[in-house]
């Protein structure tokens, strides 16, 4: 009896070896090697979002998308995710990369990943899908998204059967949008809200008490100046908000790559062609100071003109804001010294 119970087990593994074989040689044959290191983590990252791109068809710009939003969770998550490429930031648990009932939870041969139904994929054609790798990590990422078309829908259809997560549909739909149209990575830099050399005054408010509406805290900097200033994007974004809100008058809402959303409030005006979807930059006009909130649409003057700035941060299922007086000290001395050098 025992003998006929082996037998099944036994065939199984041949199988098993045979298509790993298979598998290891077509793979060796068909994907080049990764491509070498350079100096630059962005020119690293760009070399290997277009390799991925040519073998899968995927545009590098989604898979940049991809990645980018992955480095914005792991660094809220830090506990329950890590690094696990050197700079690639894509992150599959282990049951994940190797399959759900494969019981080898370390299994780096393609076959057997395969046969377990794991994401674990070879990309760089040494015949092993290693969860270290930063280009099977993103190859095996980009693998997913092949079975779908080609369209801005199928992309989402994509990202949707893959985080399972409509908030993190939008952040990479967002971020692609934002990579296609700047064409390269390094899209991290600020700029202060409100023109440097305008009257305005500020001082760190967040965390003090508010009453209108019921009892909250002020989740933001109040930058005091008169109507009609010119508000700045202080980032690389895309506008993700924009109207009325009852606390904020009309307010705005951007989105960057770091998946911080930058909140403006109390706004007299924005400008004429900003629409929900526009893709903005450091220093680009998007409204202008004012006094509105604090009631039904229209309301204006209960407090003196002033922008409401603050900044919140997504952890993929929720958002919480951050004090943003350090960052926006920061800005503006930087764009104060650049000003000077730039006079000089």
């Amino acid at each position: 009896m025992k003998r006929f119970l082996l037998c099944p087990i036994l065939l199984l593994i041949c199988m098993m070896g045979m298509l790993q074989s298979f598998g290891t040689i077509a793979t060796a044959q068909e994907k080049p090697a990764e491509p070498p290191k350079k100096e630059n983590e962005f020119e690293q990252r760009k070399a290997l979002y277009l390799q991925i791109s040519s073998l899968t068809g995927i545009p590098w710009y989604r898979l940049a998308a991809i990645d980018q939003y992955e480095r914005t969770i792991t660094k809220v998550r830090p506990k329950t995710r890590k690094q696990l490429g050197e700079f690639v930031s894509v992150f599959v648990t282990e049951p994940g990369w190797t399959g759900e009932l494969n019981p080898d939870t370390e299994d780096q041969l393609p076959a057997s990943i395969r046969w377990f139904s794991g994401i674990g994929r070879d990309g760089d054609g040494d015949g092993l899908a290693k969860r270290t790798s930063d280009t099977d990590l993103l190859y095996s990422v980009a693998d997913h998204f092949t079975h779908f078309g080609p369209s801005e829908e199928d992309f989402a259809i994509g990202a949707w059967q893959y985080y399972h997560n409509t908030r993190a549909v939008q952040r990479v739909r967002q971020f692609s949008a934002l990579y296609a149209h700047f064409g390269r990575l390094e899209l991290f830099e600020h700029a202060f809200p409100l023109p440097i050399g305008t009257n305005y005054s500020y001082r760190g408010t967040w965390g003090t008490s508010r009453s209108w509406g019921g009892f909250r805290i002020h989740e933001g900097t109040d930058i005091f100046a008169n109507y009609g200033i010119n508000v700045r994007s202080t980032c690389y974004g895309i506008v993700e908000i924009k109207g009325w809100n009852p606390y904020g008058g009309w307010r705005l809402g951007i989105r960057d790559l770091n998946n911080n959303y930058h909140y403006y409030a109390h706004l007299s005006g924005y400008e004429k062609n900003l629409r929900v979807g526009s893709i903005v930059k450091p220093g680009q006009l998007v409204g202008f100071v004012g006094s509105s909130g604090y009631g039904k649409p229209g309301t204006q003057g209960k407090f003196p003109p002033h922008l409401h700035y603050g900044v919140y941060r997504d952890s993929g299922l929720i958002e919480w804001s951050f004090d943003p007086y350090p960052l926006l000290r920061q800005w503006e001395n930087s764009e104060r010294r650049q000003l000077r050098q730039s006079n000089h």
